[in-house]
């Protein structure tokens, strides 16, 4: 009787050994991709709609998507696992990442892409007619947020939060045509192809373009972000990032080609279909690419610990290229 019970508890034990082999492996082969269904987020719609990350992590390795509308949600996804890798803004990132060092940045994504406009009703023509205003920001914390208080600071003005007199208001990208009809705000810094299509839609002016607004051509603004299990695994990192190359190279070279895909891509998720001509314009307002500016990165640290969102501006081992470095 005792050699039984001992006989089925070694059973059990194999069992459940078995199916706990069974769920990491099968973790293993799964990967969930998180991104925007905005254009900054090209080159993994590229990558989505041409079928480069299939054809990389190969036919053993299940595929997931996750879209979400900002950097907040993205960086809750990826804290709660639900999303292993994929293009978010360095502000959200950089704001976990001092909380708890277990994210990664392992390549640039688009740089730009970012415009300050101005509402009709608020006759702003230039930067410095910002004091007294209300300016729309995607949400708190964003890479866009950061981009506008490194502006505010090149001509003397700060935030309410600060002790100044530019009001920041939270508000999503696709709300603020309604909002400067409504003469709710006064301006907005927000991705493209939203400034266009204020331009276009609400008679909004573009005060600085993306050459101009924060670090101009400089200003990273998607980066392809990684968590630490998901970098540790180089086989996957090495995978995504050789599609995420092979889309950059892709849009570069076939421009009006990943404008249709963009549009097809983002009408399929939202139901809305962007303009090809604000697209196109959008488009112009950007530039993809694998290069990470580091000194960008930290400025936008610095400015973060300034606007008390992180307690600290040591993001040292944040950016780790070795694996992309690795492909050249």
């Amino acid at each position: 009787m005792k050699r039984n019970s001992i006989l089925i508890l070694l059973i059990v034990i194999s069992l459940v050994l078995a199916a706990c082999a069974g769920n990491s492996e099968a973790k293993n082969n799964k990967v969930t991709i998180g991104y925007f269904p905005n254009l900054t987020h090209v080159a993994t719609i590229i990558a989505l709609e041409n079928d480069y990350f299939a054809e990389s992590f190969g036919e053993d390795v299940e595929i997931e998507t996750k879209t979400v509308n900002n950097g907040g949600l993205f960086m809750e996804a990826m804290a709660t696992g639900s999303i292993d890798v994929g293009t978010v803004g360095p502000g959200p990132l950089l704001n976990h990442y001092v909380k708890d060092p277990n994210y990664y940045i392992i390549s640039g994504a688009v740089n730009g892409g970012a415009v300050l406009v101005g509402s009709k009703h608020s006759q702003i023509t230039e930067l410095a007619d910002l004091a007294d205003s209300k300016i729309a920001i995607p949400v708190i914390g964003s890479t866009q947020d950061v981009m506008l208080r490194k502006s505010l600071n090149e001509v003397g003005l700060k935030p309410t939060t600060n002790g100044g007199t530019v009001e920041l208001f939270p508000a999503a990208p696709a709300d603020t045509a309604t909002l400067f009809q409504q003469e709710s705000v006064d301006g907005t810094a927000t991705q493209e192809p939203w400034g266009y299509i204020l331009e276009s839609q609400a008679d909004a002016d573009l005060i600085l373009n993306w050459d101009e607004f924060a670090w101009g051509k400089d200003s990273t603004n998607t980066v392809v972000a990684a968590t630490d299990a998901f970098k540790e695994n180089e086989a996957h990192s090495k995978a995504y990032l050789e599609a995420h190359v092979k889309a950059v190279d892709f849009i570069k070279e076939n421009p009006e080609e990943s404008q249709a895909l963009v549009i097809e891509h983002i009408k399929d998720l939202t139901s809305k279909e962007i303009d090809k001509k604000e697209l196109e314009v959008a488009f112009s307002r950007l530039e993809v690419t694998t290069f990470v500016n580091e000194e960008v990165v930290q400025e936008m640290a610095d400015i973060s610990k300034e606007a008390e969102y992180v307690e600290s501006n040591d993001i040292d081992g944040l950016i780790d290229l070795s694996i992309l470095e690795g492909l050249e």
